[in-house]
């Protein structure tokens, strides 16, 4: 009977356990636009990114952090200078709160999240070497965004507003980004 009971009360905490932390890989597709009025022109860019996610579930309430690996590429150019091509890659780590709108039962939810993101530009290329923008490697962003939990996957839209002034030389550069996000949850 003891082996029974314990039996039992594992099943149970496993199963509790399983929906309470939450992990997988996901996949992202970032659309990069420059926000500046110190260029003449500037043009949108898209990119890949990998991740890992980790959520922990609080009945409505749900923490999330990731770790990964984006690019972000865009083009910025001045009167009489010429165009430069910029794609940015690095560690991405992301940190999001988040409340669970529409219960979909066993099935999934739909969520409405904020947060923060980091991204350290370990590889900066140019195409244009005569106008090269000493960028900054650390940008800071704020994210807003809506997802769905379907079974175990995970489909995100999330819009990430710098706040970090890339360009250290007086001119203001920052980015604003339109990502899509899709994760497998193991448990």
């Amino acid at each position: 009977m003891k082996k029974f009971l314990l039996a039992a009360f594992l099943s149970i905490g496993v199963n509790s356990f399983a929906q309470l932390i939450q992990f997988g890989p996901q996949v992202s597709y970032n659309i990069t636009s420059p926000l500046t009025d110190d260029f003449s022109s500037k043009s949108s860019g898209t990119a890949m990114g990998v991740a890992g996610f980790a959520r922990v579930n609080l009945l409505l309430f749900y923490a999330q952090g990731e770790l990964g690996y984006s690019q972000s590429k865009f083009s910025l150019s001045q009167t009489g200078i010429g165009e430069t091509d910029y794609e940015l890659s690095g560690t991405d780590a992301t940190v999001i709160v988040g409340f669970k709108i529409i219960p979909l039962g066993k099935l999934g939810n739909v969520r409405l999240f904020a947060g923060y993101n980091w991204k350290n530009y370990s590889d900066i290329k140019t195409n244009n070497n005569l106008n090269f923008i000493d960028f900054e490697k650390n940008n800071s962003s704020i994210l807003g965004g809506v997802g769905v939990d379907l079974w175990k996957l995970t489909l995100d839209y999330r819009y990430l507003a710098g706040v970090t002034d890339l360009d250290p030389s007086g001119r203001k550069v920052k980015t604003a980004v339109s990502n899509i996000s899709l994760g497998f949850k193991f448990l």
